[in-house]
């Protein structure tokens, strides 16, 4: 047991309905970091759940490094419902939604309210796309960080590798982060061969920006970014 305090983000778990309805893009796991959220969940918990040693002040477990949910209150239970309209993650999944670039925000409205599979935005510059992935968030680990992740990559998922390439070379450094990030993902990686070969000047982007910016993620395309064929034309 140990001091919370006021603002400390809270780690949640998956809060699920009881009747095993959830929205289909509502992560595992969460954090909550605006402090009247935490506040909101605070005042929602039984009352038993704080405990005040020698005017300490409240203090909840944290034996697991996670929030430890109590019997839910109905108020609880609304507020951190998945499906709730004005729940937590909700909003959460509504200001991701609102955030995104221009020519995305319906199909990240769409994905946001619980569709699957909206239908892919047409038009959007590939490099925009890259970028809106590669956007750092204020609340990186909040109910929408799932959302964060698969929302672009979705997009991404069908173009053909050379597209691909041309929109390395055009787009600004937050793309050529996400791009570095897509370009790592299973997406691309689990593409069969023929689909992951990449002409030299977009593969030296990717893994100039990943050595300097995303070393994790440079192993991997190291292994995974073969060369193009006309690439190895020219060095016969």
């Amino acid at each position: 047991m140990k001091p919370t305090p006021g603002a400390e983000p809270l780690a949640m778990g998956d809060f699920s309905r009881a009747d095993g309805a959830r929205h289909p893009h509502h992560p595992r796991s969460y954090a909550i970091s605006d402090p009247a959220e935490i506040a909101e969940v605070r005042a929602a918990r039984p009352p038993e759940r704080h405990t005040d040693f020698a005017g300490g002040g409240a203090v909840e477990c944290m034996c697991h490094g996670e929030w430890d949910p109590p019997p839910a209150t109905p108020e609880l239970k609304r507020l951190l419902d998945p499906l709730s309209p004005d729940g937590i993650p909700a909003r959460h999944r509504a200001r991701w939604a609102a955030a995104a670039p221009e020519g995305l925000r319906e199909y990240a409205a769409a994905l946001a309210g619980g569709e699957e599979e909206p239908d892919l935005p047409r038009g959007v510059p590939l490099g925009v796309v890259f970028s809106w992935l590669g956007t750092v968030r204020q609340e990186p680990r909040d109910a929408a960080w799932l959302l964060a992740e698969r929302g672009p990559q979705r997009v991404l998922a069908g173009v053909a590798t050379e597209e691909l390439a041309w929109a390395v070379r055009e787009t600004d450094r937050t793309g050529l982060d996400g791009a570095v990030r897509f370009f790592a993902s299973e997406e691309f990686t689990t593409r069969h061969p023929k689909r992951r070969r990449v002409p030299d000047t977009a593969r030296d982007l990717l893994l100039r920006h990943a050595r300097g910016h995303r070393p994790k993620d440079l192993p991997v395309l190291e292994r995974r970014l073969l060369r193009g064929a006309e690439d190895r034309v020219r060095r016969s």
